[in-house]
């Protein structure tokens, strides 16, 4: 077994024959679980942990508990399917935020609070990885092949995994040694409170609450950022500026804000899957979806479509009070790339796509990494008016202050 050289310091008196025989036993124990326990990775934990316990004992052999634990987690890995993946996903770890396997078949992983990632010494055959990947694909029914080369899926926060992005290339277009690209983004298994944010660093208690009571205010609100710079983690700890009786309608792609409020309602951006009749329901479609079930807020995870921007903007100029975020390393980018963006998807003119950006954004907030930290690097009151032609931003908070100045602006004023 492969795990049983690993195992041989726990204990003297347990062979490698023996740890056979208990896993043997045990998979004929589970192996008509049914699919919501196998997709359960708690609930399968536990069963695993118990078929352990009960077939050692019926072959009348003694397993100290640490022994027991590992190979049941050997046994969750086999009969769920994950492979290594079990060892790094929530429930058995939950210091990572993103896991990643190259066409190498080599893993990297990013710990939360990480700017880069770090080698995982572990080594992977084909075969466990391509049965990680229909493990992860088959229960959404989704599957990967050299039709449908390129994959994005979920795992949902119901299944013990607290949630999680994937992204998977076959190798036909992401060529190596035969491994398929895999990039598992996970999500915050709980609402990431504000006190958090502060507690990581990532800005002062006075920015925070003066952030909180602008959207308790209604102040629409852009988080801009680079990748992996904590832009939905910030935008859910915002979240908790609106008021709990509110109802919200939040619009991904794909679900990760987790919020602490009870009337939401969640749309979901579907893509258009190749040889499918079925359209894609775009984030635009849930924007004007949403314009239509009476939302106190809308919240966008991320704009990066022009007819988002389009439909984003709309809403919020008329009176919708939202929070969104925008894939840009500054104001000044973050207005160009909307510019470019609504007129390369909508013929929007420039002009006229900076004044709505104007009139629908009251407050922009920069994430961005320093000193190997997240950090809110600064904050941006956006003037109603154009000024020469351009977007003008008040700056109220650079990165280095303790403090923030007055916002002035009012919601949609």
């Amino acid at each position: 077994m492969s795990g049983a050289s690993g195992w041989a310091g726990l204990t003297q008196n347990v062979t490698p024959a023996q740890e056979t025989q208990i896993m043997e036993a045990a998979l004929l124990e589970l192996k008509n679980l049914p699919r919501q326990v196998l997709r359960d990775r708690a609930q399968l934990q536990s069963k695993a942990q118990s078929a352990v316990t009960t077939m050692a004992g019926r072959l009348g052999i003694v397993v100290i508990p640490q022994l027991a634990a590992a190979i049941a987690r050997a046994l969750v890995a086999r009969v769920g399917g994950l492979g290594v993946f079990d060892e790094l996903l929530p429930p058995s770890r939950t210091d990572l935020s993103e896991i990643v396997l190259n066409p190498d078949g080599k893993l990297w992983l990013r710990v939360k609070g990480d700017e880069f990632f770090r080698e995982y010494d572990h080594q992977t055959s084909l075969d466990e990885v391509w049965r990680s990947v229909e493990a992860l694909l088959a229960p959404l029914g989704r599957t990967l092949s050299e039709a449908q080369p390129d994959v994005d899926a979920r795992l949902p926060r119901s299944e013990g995994m607290g949630g999680a992005r994937i992204k998977i290339l076959h190798p036909v277009i992401a060529p190596g040694l035969g491994y398929p690209s895999i990039s598992i983004r996970l999500f915050e298994p709980t609402p990431v409170a504000p006190e958090k944010i502060v507690q990581w660093e990532v800005c002062p208690q006075a920015v925070m609450d003066t952030l909180l009571s602008a959207v308790t205010n209604k102040a629409r609100v852009l988080i801009v950022g680079g990748t992996a710079t904590g832009k939905t983690t910030f935008l859910s700890a915002l979240t908790h500026g609106i008021p709990l009786d509110a109802r919200i309608v939040k619009i991904e792609d794909p679900e990760e804000i987790w919020l602490p409020h009870k009337n939401v309602t969640t749309i979901e951006a579907r893509p258009h899957v190749i040889g499918s009749e079925i359209p894609e329901h775009s984030l635009s479609d849930g924007v004007d979806s949403a314009m239509r079930m009476s939302p106190n807020w809308l919240i966008v995870g991320e704009v990066r479509t022009g007819g988002a921007a389009l439909s984003l903007f709309r809403a919020q100029m008329s009176d919708h009070p939202g929070l969104s975020t925008l894939h840009a390393e500054s104001p000044e980018v973050a207005v160009h790339r909307i510019s470019v963006l609504l007129w390369a998807d909508k013929q929007v003119r420039v002009e006229a796509a900076k004044e709505q950006f104007a009139m629908s954004v009251d407050l922009l907030v920069q994430l961005g990494w320093m000193g190997g930290k997240r950090r809110v690097l600064g904050v941006w009151e956006v003037a109603q008016k154009l000024k020469a032609g351009d977007v003008a931003f008040r700056e109220i908070y650079s990165i280095g202050h303790d403090n923030i100045n007055e916002i002035l602006r009012t919601h949609g004023g």
